[in-house]
């Protein structure tokens, strides 16, 4: 039986979970109709699909040591059939009913003794369209490992790593050498640095916390525990011209984007505009090229304040780009967005006892999570049916409202927003701005 430790920043977010917080992220992938004769099960083909990746057999269960730790080990019990479900979905707007569900399916947590994941296959009325919603807990997977995970259940990944498998299979295995006493020197530099960074982090999240968070009605509710989910579509050609003549990055772009949405959002509802908000937390991935999926989230993140009341765009994107210029500068691994590190450092047993306090203090920190998950630059289909949208969506933290995530794929920009249904009940307007906002900053900078 496979057994694995959860790393510590797994272990928090394991115990960060709440009945009314559930901890996990997902996607919800649309597909066309398939050019020809599609499997008979599509359901099944799903089932089969995800049953082969060895990660989602995988469960959380308690250890004596380390105290209070807990490691992953394989299901023995693992039906793939408690996990990946099939529900119809009636009425003639197939994409409306698909969010509404996917916000719905969103609100429930997991079941904890299980695997910690679920993918439920819906389908339009006339099966001519079908979309996948996967939910994974925030333990088993960052963003950039959910879609290593993920992106088992695609046609051309699965094909790919079918004929992976039989390579292996046919070759003979070759021993590497021991890494000596070398690596066992490079492994104890490298966490005495971690340390004297997560010292600094420390000192930066005192600095960072505000005594009274509550600028924003609208983003700091009650949570209610429900979910709302929202979906825009953006055209990447636009984002790419913006960033062509205004300078920086897509990625700069894209908060630029959702700072000017917020501020016509807002304006509209009739909220103030607080100068010096709200605070975004970005998240960074700090996971090496080539680093095995098993090896446990591995995130940073910076604080961006986002220039909502900053009423012209090019100065909006100006101030969120210098911003985030700042912020890589010092790097990843300094500032108090960078919080994660502290979770390293941290015993099992403290994840355990300390994490309703810790949730409670993100309120502190940021106001927002915003975030961009990489996705495979090809085409991708199941059982033949192409791949047509793909919306990435983030866990909301405690006593937040609102969780924004992109992605790319076929040329255009996807955005998930995950908000709680009560305090946002708006959220499709706010999806709708976001559009908005980036046509503002092609007519500004696309044409020039």
């Amino acid at each position: 039986m496979t057994t694995e430790l959860l790393a510590p920043l797994d272990l928090a977010f394991w115990h960060l979970e709440s009945a009314g917080h559930p901890m996990h992220l997902g996607a919800l992938a649309v597909f066309g109709p398939a050019p020809g004769e599609g499997p008979a099960d599509l359901a099944e083909l799903l089932a089969e699909r995800a049953a082969a990746i060895p990660r989602l057999r995988m469960r959380v269960r308690d250890v004596l040591l380390p105290v209070g730790g807990s490691a992953w080990t394989t299901d023995r019990d693992f039906d793939v059939r408690r996990h990946v479900r099939e529900l119809r979905l009636g009425g003639e707007d197939f994409g409306r009913a698909v969010t509404e569900a996917a916000g719905e399916l969103m609100e429930r947590p997991l079941e904890r003794g299980l695997p910690p994941w679920e993918m439920y296959l819906l389908r339009s009325p006339d099966d001519t369209r079908c979309a996948v919603l996967v939910k994974l807990h925030h333990a088993l997977a960052d963003g950039m490992r959910a879609v290593a995970i993920g992106a088992g259940i695609f046609d051309e990944i699965a094909d790919a790593r079918a004929a992976a498998a039989r390579r292996r299979a046919a070759s003979v295995p070759v021993s590497a050498a021991p890494a000596g006493l070398r690596r066992l020197a490079g492994l104890a530099q490298s966490r005495v640095e971690e340390l004297g960074r997560a010292v600094g982090v420390g000192a930066s999240l005192v600095r960072a916390g505000r005594l009274d968070p509550r600028g924003m009605p609208a983003l700091s509710a009650a949570p209610s525990g429900t979910r709302r989910l929202a979906t825009a579509v953006l055209p990447l050609d636009a984002v790419h011209r913006v960033r062509r003549t205004a300078g920086g990055t897509a990625n700069d772009v894209l908060l630029a984007v959702v700072a000017g949405a917020l501020g016509r959002w807002m304006r509209e509802r009739g909220d103030r505009l607080p100068a010096a908000g709200p605070r975004a937390l970005v998240p960074v991935s700090r996971r090496r090229p080539g680093q095995p999926a098993g090896s446990g989230n591995r995130l940073s993140a910076y604080l961006l304040g986002l220039p909502v009341a900053e009423p012209d765009p090019r100065r909006r994107l100006e101030a969120v780009r210098e911003a985030m210029d700042r912020n890589k500068a010092a790097g990843p691994a300094r500032g108090p967005g960078a919080v994660a590190l502290l979770a390293d450092q941290l015993p099992p047993l403290a994840h355990r006892f300390g994490a309703p306090l810790a949730g409670g203090a993100a309120r502190v920190l940021f106001d927002l999570l915003v975030t961009s998950v990489p996705l495979p630059r090809a085409a991708l289909s199941l059982g033949g049916r192409p791949l047509r949208e793909i919306y990435p969506m983030a866990p909301l933290a405690r006593g937040h409202a609102l969780a924004v995530a992109f992605s790319t794929y076929g040329g255009q920009v996807y955005a998930g927003l995950v908000a709680d249904g009560e305090a946002v009940p708006d959220a499709d307007r706010l999806a709708a701005a976001l559009g908005e906002e980036l046509t503002a900053l092609d007519t500004l900078f696309g044409a020039a």
